[in-house]
């Protein structure tokens, strides 16, 4: 990997400025991608970006910025997209700074500007080298997430088709799936979850196999197809439902036949038990039959002191008597056959017994 420093003024940096807002933002001669096409949107307060003008005015030095090499002579920003996109915005009088725009300055404060140094390195290596370094670099300032860091190194027309689907705010990922996936789609935390789902989490092995593709159709297929079985199998309930696993249950539960409305009653039967202490492991009960998903209610220290010696600290499976710490409790009448979690459903049994129960 290469990493080369390069001093770009901000008349360089400006050369060719436009901000097409979806369509992405540009610059350097139109050889600089600031913000590819629905990337992370610009947010920087008004304070923040004043400050960025205020250290140029002033000749302070702004902190490094990070670009990647992606050949041809055309460049993308990794970090300092909102300091860069701020010195455009000024030099293009989209805002003021103190009650003046770029334009009420006197000819030599402009020049001022525009001949203002900009420090700047540039990553040029293969995929995994750019990761790398881009990890060890994002320590400061607003941070990038692991999928944006990916999607530094893995640009191209399918991941900017893959931004057009899943990283706008309130855009088509974000319209049909906000009841099930969590997180922020300018963030990218809708197309890493895609990502993940599509993957079985292996996200760098299929961006790196898709990264040429004309576009994301079938990922956004994908999606689509996983939010329709979800809908077509229970009813939407968000607060206990987003940001579950979907898309792993989707690719392994897709073919197995589930009844609507007589599921739609285990569930509200579900909710309303006392017993259940995580209702939102009810889904994945109902797919899989696990009840560790549920977090059943447990006997708690002092039903188990007292039924432990009303049995005369003896296994009631055994009838041997072995210390309390041997030994666990256990529901006579199982959950699953409406059994309850109060001392007159309980026995003490010891581990190896409990278990073995637990195991038929």
């Amino acid at each position: 990997m290469q990493v080369k420093f390069l001093n770009v003024t901000v008349s360089e940096l400006v050369e060719g400025y436009s901000d097409n807002r979806e369509g992405g933002v540009r610059g350097y001669n139109n050889q600089l991608d600031i913000r590819p096409p629905y990337q992370r949107e610009f947010v920087y307060k008004d304070k923040q970006r004043a400050a960025v003008i205020r250290s140029i005015f002033q000749g302070f030095p702004l902190n490094v910025m990070y670009w990647a090499d992606n050949d041809n002579d055309q460049y993308e920003v990794i970090d300092g997209q909102q300091r860069t996109i701020s010195i455009g915005q000024y030099v293009k009088g989209d805002f003021s700074v103190d009650g003046l725009y770029f334009d009420n300055h006197t000819d030599d404060k402009r020049n001022h500007i525009l001949n203002y140094k900009l420090m700047i390195y540039v990553c040029t290596g293969t995929a995994s080298e750019k990761l790398d370094w881009f990890r060890t670099v994002n320590i400061a300032g607003e941070r990038l997430t692991d999928q944006e860091l990916l999607n530094a190194v893995y640009t191209g027309k399918w991941l900017a088709d893959a931004k057009r689907h899943f990283s706008r705010t309130g855009g088509p990922a974000y319209s049909l799936g906000s009841d099930y996936v969590r997180g922020n789609p300018i963030r990218q935390d809708y197309l890493e979850t895609v990502l993940k789902w599509i993957s079985g989490g292996n996200l760098k092995d299929y961006m790196g196999r898709h990264q040429h593709d004309s576009n994301a159709e079938p990922l956004w297929e994908y999606f689509k197809a996983v939010i329709a079985w979800v809908n077509s199998c229970f009813k939407t309930r968000p607060k206990l439902m987003r940001g579950l696993d979907w898309g792993r249950f989707y690719n392994e539960y897709k073919h197995t036949p589930i009844n609507y409305e007589a599921t739609e009653k285990r569930i509200q039967k579900l909710i309303l038990d006392d017993e259940v202490q995580r209702q939102r492991g009810i889904y994945e009960y109902i797919l899989t039959g696990d009840e560790r998903h549920l977090n059943l209610r447990t006997f708690d220290n002092t039903i188990k002191l007292r039924v432990y010696e009303r049995q005369g600290r003896k296994c009631a499976e055994s009838g041997k008597a072995y210390p309390l710490s041997e030994m666990e409790a256990d529901h006579i009448t199982p959950w699953s056959e409406g059994g309850k979690t109060e001392e007159s459903n309980c026995q003490i049994l010891h581990k190896k017994y409990n278990r073995r129960k637990g195991a038929r």
